[in-house]
Parts: C-alpha cells; structure tokens; sequence
C-alpha cells in the first residue's frame, strides 16, 4: 500500500478492555477550557473514557481503556477523524498524547501516527495515576511542553464519574510560533506517494530536521554545543542511512534520537539564556549597592566637612558668624534629606539555591552526554550503557573508560546517589542483569565513588525500554543504566519547573 506525505500510518495493536469501576475526579483548566482528570485507583480495575475534538478539529473523536497496575497506569487509546497537522501552520508535523496531572505538569505520552483513514492508535504505560489526557499538534514527537494547538480532549463516561474535586492547576501551553524557524530554499515535508515503512522514515527525518533547526534557532549552537553538535549527527547518520537504503529501524532510532537530543539542546539553550538575564539583573543590582554606599559615604564626609567648619567658624567669629554656620548646617542637613530621598530603591537578590542546582545539572549533563548516551529525567540523570560495551556480563576496555570518566564526574561531586540499572532480555534475564549492573557498580567504586551511595539490581525484562518486537528494540532493552540523583543537583530536570497551585 502506498500512502502521499504528509498523509500518516495507521499503527494498529491490540485492545484490552473490561468494565471499570468509579474513580476519583479532578478537574484540570487548560487555557480557557476545563478538562477531567481522573484518579485511575488501583485494583479498580480497567476504565472506558472518551475524547472528543476541540473546535480547532470538532470533527475528531476516540476512546481509551486505562488500567491501573502497581506502580503504573496502561492506556489503549484510538482515534478517528484526525486531520493533516500542518492546517494549523507549516511546522506542525505530528500529534502528541499528553497526560495533565491535577498540579498542573504535563507528560509526554507518545507520538500520534494518522492512518491512511485518519485514525490512530496508541498504546503506551505512564506512572502517573491522577492524570487528565489531551492531544495537541507539534513540530516533532519529542517536545517537552504542549502547544497550544489542542485538537482534542479527554470526555469522562457517565460510568466512569466518581467523587469530584475542583483543582484549578496552571501550567505553560507554548504559543503558536514558538516552535518555528525558517527552513532553507527547496525544503519541504510534502513528496510523492512511497510505501507506509518508507513514509515513517521520512517523517521521522522531517521532524527530526524540524527540531534541529529550532535548536538553532533558540541559540543551541552557542548555549549547548556539545549536545547539539550530538543531534546534529544523529540527524546526518539517519540522512545517510536513508539516501543509501539502510536498515529502516535504525533510521528511524537514529531519527528519533536526534529529535529528542535537539529539544534536550534547545531547553538548556533557553534555561542558559534566561540564566545570563538573571546574572545580568544581578550585576545591575551589585552595581547599583555600590552607587548607593559610594553615595552614602560622600554624604558622611560633607557632613564631617560641615561640622568641621561650624566648630573653626564658632571659635573664630562672633555671633553674626555663628548664625551664618547655623544657616550652613540647615542648608547642609536639608542637602542630606534630599540625597536621602534619590537614594535609589534596589531589592535583595533572590536565594540562588535553585540556579546552581540547576546550572550544576545541566553541567554535569552536558559532561556525561559528552562520553556516553545520557538523558535528564525527573528521577535524575540516566546514562545509558548499551549492549555492545559488554562482553558477556563482563565491560570491555573501551566502555570501562568511559565509565571510569564518569566515576570520576560523580566522586567530583559529593552528595550525589547512584542506581545501577541491569536491563535484558529472555530466560534468566534477571540474574544476568544484575551481573551487567555488578560489573559497572565495581567499575564506579575501584574509581572513587563511595560504595555505600552506589546501589544494584537487575530488572530484566520487567521495564522494557523498547518494544521488543524489533531488532533494534530487543538490542535497547540489553542495556545497564546508570541514574544518578542527590540534593547537589535538585529534584528538577533541567527542561523542567514548577508550577503554581490555587484551589477554588
């Protein structure tokens, strides 16, 4: 089957439903709009929810059965009726499922892929249980804040309404325009008919080739180097492999790593960017202390120079001087009140704690990107160990560098806490993961990291990274990742903030 870009893929797998019971409701506002966020309690079992189209596309509905496990929430969700993205504007090349939770932070579900009909399916787990969903059009699959461009909205059943709270919860919707930047002469997302595993390469590219230049645009070139220059490849690697009809999954991993490197380049660009503002304030506000004191002390020295002169001018003359030192002394002190009065108003700096926490993360970052893989997450930085650096369970010399680069950034740093993760696939998984995990923990404490801040375990194939149904996604899920947290570099990740929370 042949399908025209932009038109998309319908991506189809199974659906798993039952009759749910109650839960909890909140109520979400986006913009203007309310929209129901649920407490998805578990062992309730799963529950039927609805979506229905804004009046950017009133048109557009769906459905979705949400399942609420330990420790997660599982979301089968399908949808009809959903137009090309670029009606809403030339950089919209895609749609994205987000998760609202009732403070008002949003989480990046997964990408949207239209079929030749104009559905979608989705299937994806989210460790958020209190959540409200919406869908919004974007540039690339791997933004970390939603445009305002909201085409639907979750729409709970009558039989899935329960106890209802009113949480009115605020957050950012990034501004049509936001996500834009000029595309070079002769670019374009339109093209021929090609087959539907052809088009996900192309659109992968395309988005990939979207969120590059916008990290250009934002100053990732200047502010974030490094991690740039890193999206940069990836984007050139899944270019090449396409013009020479490589292997399709890894075009599209390449693509996708790029997409998620540059919007990880681009947010450090802007938070460096709003960091030099603040310094710059900080500096007005240093210079401007020294003015103030500067004009202090020249005001206490005329008055030394008045009283000074009043004490020569009292033993030198006779009243009619006197009273001319005393008219002096009031001109002086009604000079001093005036002074007094212009004295510019400059407020206390603000506390740095959250800036150097902050600066120090994307840092560290930036250094870690720079030696291998590496993502900021809310659980801390994730630096990930892939399974070509192994040798059995055993780590090869080229990967032990790394790692003893790395042992050396963290033993540079007290107070951090390390977590070694062990991923793998197939019997015994478990077993064999946590010897991957064992060998790196070795790794990181013979090179200066305290033991008892470095932990192990292995999961094997209890948290899959990638869906293992592909090559490439069996080889992702053989990997040990590295997280590392502690108060030295705070509890948010550097493309994140907080949010304020008002109750009605």
């Amino acid at each position: 089957m042949k399908t025209a870009i932009p038109t998309a893929l319908l991506l189809c797998s199974p659906i798993f439903c039952q009759q749910n019971t109650p839960s909890p409701i909140y109520r979400v506002t986006v913009t203007e709009r309310t929209v129901k966020a649920i407490n998805y309690q578990y062992r309730n079992g799963p529950t039927l929810i609805d979506f229905r189209g804004t009046v950017l596309m009133p048109k557009a509905k769906g459905s979705a059965w949400v399942d609420s496990k330990a420790g997660r929430a599982e979301i089968d969700a399908h949808l009809e009726h959903l137009g090309d993205p670029q009606q809403f504007g030339r950089e919209y090349l895609t749609y994205v499922l987000w998760a609202l939770t009732p403070d008002g932070r949003p989480h990046n579900l997964g990408e949207l892929l239209r079929g030749h009909s104009d559905k979608s399916h989705l299937r994806v787990t989210t460790e958020t249980q209190a959540f409200a969903m919406i869908v919004t059009a974007e540039p690339y699959s791997s933004v970390r804040q939603p445009s305002d461009v909201v085409v639907l909205e979750n729409a709970v059943r009558p039989d899935t309404v329960g106890k209802i709270e009113e949480v009115e919860a605020r957050y950012e919707l990034l501004p049509r325009g936001q996500y834009a930047w000029q595309k070079p002469e002769g670019e374009s997302a339109g093209g021929p008919k090609v087959s539907m595993r052809k088009y996900e390469e192309l659109l992968e590219i395309y988005q990939a080739q979207n969120a590059v230049g916008i990290a250009k645009a934002a100053g990732a070139e200047q502010y974030a180097p490094n991690t740039f220059a890193k999206a940069q490849q990836l984007l050139t690697n899944a270019q090449q492999l396409e013009q020479s009809k490589g292997d399709s999954s890894r075009i599209i991993q390449d693509a996708r790593e790029a997409s998620e490197t540059a919007e990880d380049a681009r947010v450090i660009a802007e938070r460096r960017q709003q960091q030099a503002k603040i310094e710059q304030a900080q500096e007005q506000i240093r210079a401007a202390e020294q003015a103030q004191a500067q004009a202090q002390a020249e005001l206490e020295r005329a008055k030394e120079e008045a009283r000074a002169a009043q004490s020569e001018a009292e033993a030198a003359r006779a009243r009619a001087d006197a009273e001319r030192a005393a008219r002096e002394r009031a001109e002086a002190d009604a000079a001093a009140a005036r002074a007094r009065s212009a004295q510019p108003r400059v407020a206390p700096p603000a506390s740095n704690r959250q800036a150097d926490q902050s600066a120090l993360r994307m840092r560290l970052f930036e250094q870690l990107n720079g030696m291998l893989p590496s993502r900021d997450t809310p659980r801390g930085l994730i630096v990930t160990v892939a399974n070509s650096a192994f040798s059995g369970a055993e780590l090869r010399d080229s990967a032990l560098a790394q790692v003893t680069r790395i042992a050396a950034l963290i033993a540079a740093n007290p107070g951090l806490r390390v977590e070694v993760e062990g991923h793998a696939e197939g019997d015994g998984s478990e077993q064999f993961s946590l010897r991957r995990a064992e060998a790196v923990r070795s790794a990181l404490v013979r090179q200066g990291v305290a033991a008892s801040s470095v932990s192990a375990r292995g999961l094997g194939n209890t948290r899959p990274i990638a869906p293992p149904t592909t090559a490439a996604g069996r080889e992702a899920n053989q990997c040990v990742e590295i997280v590392i947290a502690g108060d030295p570099i705070g509890t948010l990740p550097f493309w994140d903030h907080t949010y304020s929370l008002e109750g009605r």
